[in-house]
């Protein structure tokens, strides 16, 4: 595997910077992975080792640049992520997610995965734009990030006392998109993030990744 810091420019010009790790081998697809509210944190880049490890060209975009370039805010300051996070453009954060998948698209497919903020926006753009399946752990604000469906195949993790996903909100997902595979585990927000030692549980992160392996090894016929 191999990994560096990469500057990828969107359709409008802007340029950011974005992480990107590489399989040495046969690459089974591209894989976009969407931040939560911290930005480009050193757990996320695990994360894309990780998913680089099993297969997939996969990039992790420095979405906070277009706000202030090289933006990490700490685990524990939720109200400096949570007010930078309100400033995101809509239309940018399409154009430089459109740019990272054009990036990882080897021909093989690319998905987008995404954690809390990432996993809203995952949802969002299944219905956007052309992709192999999306993949969202704990997403937010998914009564209108989902309310146009999705165009591809579609993985969603929660968990149960998520305040951002009482069982209603998950319920009009299933509405909205009634072909998705969804899965809800004894567990609270930000499960998966191992670098959160209160929110983080192991078995359900476990199961979750093992879930979401086997899904886009299948979509992308690995």
């Amino acid at each position: 595997m191999s990994e560096q810091m990469i500057k990828v420019t969107a359709e409008d010009g802007h340029s950011y910077d974005a992480f990107r790790a590489t399989p040495d081998g046969e690459i089974r697809g591209g894989l976009v992975v969407l931040q939560e509210i911290f930005g480009m944190t050193d757990q996320l880049k695990n994360v894309t080792r990780a998913w680089a490890a099993d297969g997939y060209d996969t990039i992790l975009p420095a979405m906070y640049d277009r706000i202030k370039p090289e933006s990490i805010i700490s685990f524990d300051d939720t109200d400096s992520a949570q007010a930078m996070m309100k400033q995101f453009d809509a239309d940018g954060v399409v154009a430089d997610i459109k740019a990272a998948v054009a990036t990882v698209d080897g021909g093989k497919g690319v998905s987008l995965m995404g954690f809390c903020w990432g996993g809203g926006a995952a949802a969002r753009m299944s219905s956007l734009m052309e992709l192999t399946g999306i993949i969202s752990f704990y997403g937010t604000v998914l009564s209108k990030n989902a309310a146009n469906g999705a165009n591809c195949a579609s993985l969603f993790h929660f968990g149960e006392t998520d305040q951002h996903s009482p069982p209603e909100i998950i319920e009009e997902l299933k509405q909205n998109i009634p072909d998705t595979e969804c899965h809800v585990y004894d567990a609270g927000h930000a499960f998966a993030n191992d670098a959160r030692p209160n929110f983080y549980i192991e078995d359900a992160a476990l199961l979750a990744r093992q879930r979401s392996v086997e899904f886009l090894n299948r979509i992308h016929g690995a």
